[in-house]
């Protein structure tokens, strides 16, 4: 997968979408997300706050995190989450 632009590039819009639109959702729950690292157009994101561990984390970041950022920047994103205790390995 080649993406048209930059991990630099990607930076403030990911930035710009997690903190304004993905965040604010997750809060009304409790939860939280932090953007983590953004290499070779994988985004590395971590859900924290009541969404650890929670059994509906898994579609919170298909169904609100990747959809938003997908639909905003780009389609062929991919979006990791980053379990909490594991940001050492993300490469």
């Amino acid at each position: 997968m080649s993406m048209p632009f930059t991990d630099e590039d990607l930076q403030q819009p990911v930035s710009n979408i997690i903190q304004n639109k993905i965040a604010p959702m997750l809060a009304k729950d409790g939860g939280a997300i932090a953007l983590l690292k953004i290499n070779n157009g994988k985004i590395y994101v971590q859900l924290q706050g009541a969404c650890v561990g929670c059994a509906a984390s898994g579609s919170t970041l298909k169904f609100i995190v990747e959809k938003e950022l997908k639909e905003a920047i780009h389609p062929d994103l991919e979006i990791v989450n980053v379990p909490q205790g594991m940001e050492e390995e993300i490469k």
